[in-house]
């Protein structure tokens, strides 16, 4: 089995990467986490695994996560959801 320690940013999947670019901005637990569409590249398994860790990380942690996302069904998970259309609140 390949050693995956050895690999250099440029060379993990795009699934890889997002996983990578969530962990890291979660790590120093804030009070707020900007999520531009974490499960955009991910298949439907790690998808649920990243909003399940989004919603135990607002549960656990009481962070305010503010998600955009274009998957309706990711959205209806959220307390309150607000949409733009054309650049307007509507």
């Amino acid at each position: 089995m390949e050693n995956r320690r050895t690999h250099l940013p440029n060379e993990l999947s795009g699934g890889q990467q997002q996983r990578t670019s969530i962990a890291r901005s979660m790590i120093t637990n804030p009070a707020i986490i900007l999520a531009d569409e974490p499960t955009g590249n991910l298949d439907s398994k790690s998808s649920d695994e990243i909003v399940e860790l989004l919603k135990k990380s607002n549960r656990d942690y009481k962070q305010t996560i503010i998600m955009i996302t274009h998957n309706m069904e990711i959205a209806k998970i959220a307390d309150r959801i607000l949409k733009i259309e054309d650049g307007k609140l509507v």
